[in-house]
């Protein structure tokens, strides 16, 4: 007798053989149906305890990181400023000069005479002390040279519209300092920079003309080198704005800008000497105390002109 064949061995061929195997398949189906099923609630579960989870800490969360997110937004401002901060030193921008133009230019005036062969002589004057009746100015012993001389040209300041004519009281020619009395009070002045923080080479210094259309003219540059002798600069200084002011970004006068004081015995056209504004203390105004103005100090620290050499 044939072997019987392997599907004849798993296939019952009774109706009892078959409704068995039909059974066992469907208890094995809905037992896989159930299996399922609870894996699909406990995903499910799962799913929701988490999105639960997550929604019930949000608000805290995104409060957390909006606050870390403003704290680094500040950070990066910080950083930022920080780096500008050269570059606002090395070109100052528009509003800052014509912030000096309108702060410090009423103190500055154009001066006008001749030259001792008769020519034009210009430059600036910026008062240092006025009173009810007279102002004292500070000008460049260059530009009034002439008027030195017994008879000499006359000499004028000039403010936009306004021209009064001045006195030449004193002058000192090694420092190219030169003081004009003119008879027209209670005009502004500008006080004396400080010391203390002393001048550094880098820092930026602005010069001033009393020519101008708005009152005044300005021009900025770097600080090569600080000594006694002088304040070393590149800020450009043209005719008008010799014997005008050199000043720092807060209007305070440094030095007396000048074309020809050359304390090292030469001169260039491209870096100048500011005369520093202590040395006019030296012989050309009296600073009491040994001290020159300061801001806010308007006691005993006035200028006061010295008698003519």
């Amino acid at each position: 007798m044939d072997e019987p064949r392997w599907r004849d061995r798993l296939v019952p061929r009774t109706v009892l053989g078959l409704s068995v195997l039909i059974l066992a398949f469907a208890i094995g189906a809905a037992f896989s149906g159930v299996v399922f099923y609870s894996y699909y609630e406990f995903r499910k579960d799962t799913s929701e305890k988490r999105t639960a989870k997550f929604v019930e800490g949000f608000d805290q969360r995104f409060a957390t990181a909006q606050k870390t997110i403003d704290a680094e937004r500040e950070n990066a401002k910080a950083e930022i400023a920080k780096e500008l901060e050269p570059l606002k030193k090395i070109r100052a921008e528009g509003e800052t000069l014509d912030g000096l133009v309108k702060k410090s230019g009423p103190a500055v005036w154009f001066v006008r005479t001749l030259d001792g062969a008769g020519q034009p002589s210009v430059g600036s004057a910026f008062v240092v002390a006025s009173d009810n009746s007279q102002s004292l100015m500070l000008t460049s012993f260059t530009t009034v040279e002439a008027a030195t001389h017994n008879p000499g040209p006359q000499v004028t300041v000039r403010k936009g519209d306004q021209e009064v004519k001045a006195t030449l009281w004193t002058w000192q020619p090694d420092r190219d300092l030169a003081l004009l009395v003119v008879p027209k009070g209670n005009q502004p002045k500008l006080d004396f920079a400080e010391t203390n923080p002393p001048l550094k080479t880098g820092e930026r210094v602005f010069a001033l003309s009393g020519l101008g259309a708005a009152g005044a003219a300005i021009t900025q540059g770097f600080v090569a080198d600080v000594s006694s002798a002088g304040i070393q600069h590149d800020a450009t200084i043209g005719p008008a704005f010799q014997g005008g002011p050199l000043v720092n970004s807060d209007g305070k006068v440094l030095a007396v800008s000048s074309r020809s004081y050359g304390p090292l015995g030469f001169r260039t056209d491209s870096v100048w000497f500011g005369v520093p504004i202590r040395a006019a203390c030296d012989r050309i105004l009296k600073c009491p105390s040994g001290a020159v103005s300061g801001a806010g100090d308007r006691s005993a620290q006035t200028p006061a002109p010295a008698p003519p050499p």
